[in-house]
C-alpha cells in the first residue's frame, strides 16, 4: 500500500508540473488548481490493470467536475483541457506505465 501511495504522488506530480486547464488563455496547471492528485487516484487503476486507453481515460475526465464561479458551474475537467493537454496526458500516463 505504501508503494502504490507513494506511486500516486509521483503521477500526480507529473500531471500536476505538466498538464493546464485553460480558462481565457491562461494556463492553470492542475497543481495550482489542485486537481493533480484527483485525476492521478482515478487514473492510477487504469495503469496497475493494464486497461489504460485514451477512451478510458477521457471518460475519467468527464467525470471529474470542475467548479467555477463560486459553484455556480460545473464543467468536466475534459471540457478544459486543451486537445494538446489531453495528448500530453495520454503520453505521460504511456511513459509512467512503460517506466514502472
Amino acid at each position: 500500500m505504501a508503494n502504490t501511495t507513494q506511486d500516486i504522488e509521483n503521477l500526480a506530480a507529473q500531471i500536476g508540473d505538466n498538464i493546464y486547464i485553460d480558462v481565457a488563455k491562461w494556463h492553470l496547471y492542475l497543481r495550482e488548481a489542485h486537481l493533480h492528485s484527483v485525476v492521478a487516484e482515478k487514473v492510477f487503476p487504469l495503469l496497475e490493470n493494464d486497461s489504460l486507453s485514451e477512451n478510458a481515460v477521457m471518460s475519467i475526465l468527464r467525470e471529474i467536475k470542475v467548479t467555477l464561479g463560486g459553484g455556480h458551474l460545473q464543467v468536466s475537467l475534459a471540457d478544459l483541457l486543451p486537445s494538446k493537454c489531453q495528448i500530453d496526458l495520454i503520453d505521460l500516463l504511456e511513459e509512467y506505465q512503460k517506466s514502472r
